[in-house]
């Protein structure tokens, strides 16, 4: 099963430019190196229709889903809690009043630590007493190992984000991790065979909770994905000068990549 594969996001938390710089990349006249916060768009058809899947909704959900003509969504899975991966969840509610008519809520898969900040954050959304009545039409439900969905099954990676464990997902031939600072020894048996491997790669110095550059691409050699491309990156990372600088099977995504991607019908 084919799908295709957009990248919404490809920036760090302050996104690239960050507020108040003025460093060469921040003020670069390449669009590759203006970042929105980090997401991705999965696109596939299904039951003769098209499906569509997003991982992570961050601040700046609404201006990527203006952006690719983002009409409905059949489902949302969150890799972690913080706020440039969850504060768009409140951008669902008008894709959510079109989902909901034709198929009820749309399903938010979670760990149970992101469920609880997200049930905190947006009482107004999921408390059993919430009265708002324009709220989201949307559902928390367990992230399992393995979830399937219109046909295409998501397998949660295991991966380490500073002291927190966090979750990256394999479909397919393909796997998004983000966010990474480490990788657990049994995480890596999850990601063989891959096509396409998507790994966050900070910046050159090191970072308490973030890959850098060459820890990244350490990885990326060790994992050996026919292609691999950096996410979350930071403002002192110029798009075509590190690209210069990395091999040639690996290099920098950036807002609005496309990729083909092989969704299946197994991981494999």
């Amino acid at each position: 099963m084919q799908g295709l594969l957009t990248f919404l996001g490809t920036g760090t938390s302050m996104g690239v430019p960050m507020l108040g710089c003025e460093c060469a990349v921040c003020t670069s006249a390449d669009p590759h190196d203006r970042r929105l916060r980090p997401s991705i768009l999965l696109r596939w058809s299904a039951d003769d229709r098209e499906r569509v899947v997003v991982i992570d909704t961050g601040p700046d959900f609404r201006e990527q889903a203006l952006r690719t003509h983002l009409a409905r969504i059949d489902a949302v899975f969150y890799t972690h809690s913080h706020a440039d991966h969850i504060f768009g969840l409140d951008d669902l509610r008008p894709l959510s009043f079109l989902s909901f008519r034709e198929d009820g809520p749309i399903p938010l898969y979670a760990s149970a630590e992101t469920t609880a900040v997200l049930e905190r954050i947006y009482d107004y959304t999921f408390s059993p007493q919430a009265t708002y009545p324009n709220r989201a039409r949307v559902a928390l439900h367990p992230l399992s190992e393995r979830t399937a969905l219109h046909g295409v099954e998501f397998l949660r990676v295991p991966v380490r984000h500073g002291e927190a464990t966090i979750t990256g997902f394999r479909f397919g031939r393909t796997a998004y991790l983000t966010d990474v600072s480490a990788i657990p020894e049994p995480s890596f048996a999850l990601l063989e065979g891959l096509d396409n491997l998507i790994i966050s790669a900070l910046r050159h110095k090191p970072h308490p909770s973030h890959a850098t550059v060459e820890q990244a691409a350490a990885w990326a050699r060790r994992i050996g994905a026919r292609h691999t491309w950096f996410t979350h990156i930071a403002h002192e990372l110029g798009h075509e000068e590190t690209n210069r600088t990395l091999p040639g099977n690996i290099r920098l995504a950036y807002d609005g990549l496309e990729l083909p991607v092989e969704l299946g019908p197994e991981n494999s």
